[in-house]
């Protein structure tokens, strides 16, 4: 029996697409910015169910999705189907290893808070540069660690309730300094001066209220679910709720006190291979 891909694992738990949904708005405006012309060939990694995936599509891209969870990579086909875009289609793949994917086969990577979550962060960043043409672009998105928004603060209260991680183990967040940003796409062959960072923010929408919208992260966001099942077993799950319910509070932005509008801080890092 082969063994389980602890990330694999991690992001079938649940059911990311209700998250997802709250993520639509900012994901399209987001594509907006990346120069996406008719024909391109776009890359989008770690695209879950094709919150990025389907606007680069609309924009007249020939889009391949890859994504390591199955239910995300199936309801991503499902909404491009639905959506007639017969240019966007999703498969099942690993960011540390695309060997189904050619060297320099596309224009464009984007991966939007997908490909940092992947274990081994220099392999991923080799594997990025490797099927990118020469001349194409790289654009990933990564949360920014002990940034004082939504989703640091969301990891690291969450993180505090976990088991610790197993030794080896490198924060996806690291994806959010810019000198290991440097380090990693140095190391496969990218130079300094061809990589830029710049802040950007990203919102979540929800017409849920705060303590509703916290309640979705507790039943379908895998990082979330882990830290309530460790935190159940610590009898500490109510705190873990009440730290996450005045965490949403405190940062929603919606006038409607009845939904849930937040903006979060990212790393938007561009690569020129």
């Amino acid at each position: 029996m082969a063994a389980v891909n602890p990330n694999k694992a991690l992001w079938e738990k649940g059911d990311f697409t209700r998250i997802a949904e709250s993520m639509r708005e900012s994901g399209e405006a987001l594509v907006q910015k990346l120069g996406i012309t008719k024909g391109l060939k776009v890359l989008d990694l770690g695209c879950g169910d094709g919150t990025t995936a389907l606007p680069e599509a609309k924009l007249g891209a020939e889009v391949l999705g890859v994504d390591i969870a199955g239910n995300l990579v199936a309801a991503g086909n499902q909404r491009a189907a639905k959506q007639g875009l017969a240019n966007c289609r999703f498969q099942e793949g690993d960011a540390t290893d695309l060997h189904e994917l050619k060297d320099h086969s596309f224009d464009l990577v984007v991966s939007i808070f997908g490909a940092m979550f992947a274990p081994k962060p220099f392999d991923v960043a080799k594997e990025m540069v490797r099927v990118t043409r020469p001349g194409g672009r790289i654009v990933m998105g990564n949360w920014i660690p002990n940034d004082p928004t939504l989703v640091s603060q969301l990891l690291k209260i969450s993180s505090a309730y976990a088991p610790p991680p197993p030794d080896g183990f490198v924060s996806p967040m690291t994806w959010g300094v810019e000198s290991h940003v440097a380090e990693r796409f140095a190391a496969a062959g990218v130079s300094t001066e061809k990589i830029s960072c710049v802040r950007d923010t990203f919102t979540f929408n929800s017409a849920s209220n705060p303590a509703a919208y916290v309640d979705d992260f507790r039943k379908y966001y895998g990082p979330t679910m882990n830290a309530f099942d460790a935190a159940s077993q610590q009898g500490r799950a109510a705190d873990l709720q009440r730290e996450l319910e005045t965490l949403f509070e405190q940062h929603n932005e919606s006038p409607n006190k009845n939904a849930t509008r937040i903006s979060a801080a990212f790393l938007r890092v561009t690569v020129v291979v």
